[in-house]
């Protein structure tokens, strides 16, 4: 009989990361999910028969600790990461900037430095990058987001050179307008009228649930397929810049 996978997934309290918990759990993983809020993760473990940890991936020693006893590792998603207001370059808060870094790029790296000897133990990991179309063109307000999607594809991109020729694959998925859990509404400090104007007229922005089908796909392709860059957007949505409102 075969052992059963198991797949963390970072930021999984709500949005995406909850999706996709409950995709991969339907897929056939044991999913351990982590985020801070420790109420919805073990709501959510307990209705998909997963196992919740309570974890700040920006606090590296709370990272090397759930990495100590977590066990085995097939799959990491790194999902958990957000943005913070939608100043100018000019005007923007470096406090803001700070934590969307520390969430977004090294959120990124301590979990994938503290999982990688789990990954290879299994002889087929798989690292999965949560990115977004901010990581690969500007746009107005969004500096200090651009900047951390950014930083956190290069991650992927320089990882999966770093590890040519080792059994772990190395995934970028990088999502457009997505209409989740309390995103817009967390950027714009709990606006929640600014935050539904960024989907004012689009008939069908994505959902959380179009992006875990997307990592849930990516991530049971046959072990030599690698999906390096999977760009995912609206119908209505051309690029960063151009989108169709009714």
């Amino acid at each position: 009989m075969t052992e059963q996978k198991v797949a963390v997934v970072t930021g999984a309290s709500s949005g995406i990361g909850a999706a996709t918990a409950r995709r991969l759990a339907a897929e056939g993983f044991d999913v351990v999910l982590t985020a801070r809020r420790t109420d919805r993760i073990e709501a959510l473990a307990k209705e998909i028969g997963g196992r919740a940890h309570t974890l700040d991936v920006t606090d590296r020693a709370a990272v090397d600790a759930f990495a100590a006893r977590v066990g085995r590792v097939d799959v990491l998603v790194n999902n958990a990461g957000g943005a913070i207001g939608a100043e100018s370059v000019a005007t923007g808060d470096p406090a803001d900037w700070l934590a969307m870094y520390q969430v977004n790029v090294l959120g990124v790296l301590h979990m994938t430095q503290a999982l990688l000897p789990a990954l290879r133990a299994g002889g087929d990991g798989t690292v999965l990058v949560l990115s977004s179309t901010a990581a690969l063109a500007a746009y107005e307000g969004g500096g200090g987001y651009v900047a951390a999607k950014h930083a956190a594809h290069t991650i992927a991109a320089t990882l999966r050179l770093e590890l040519c020729g080792e059994p772990i694959r190395v995934i970028e998925i990088a999502p457009g307008m997505v209409k989740s859990e309390g995103f817009a509404v967390t950027r714009f400090r709990g606006d929640e009228e600014r935050a539904a104007a960024v989907y004012a007229g689009m008939a069908e922005p994505l959902t959380s649930e179009d992006i875990a089908d997307t990592v849930a796909w990516a991530v049971t392709r046959p072990s030599h397929v690698n999906i390096d860059l999977l760009v995912v957007r609206p119908r209505a949505q051309a690029a960063n810049h151009k989108v169709h409102r009714a």
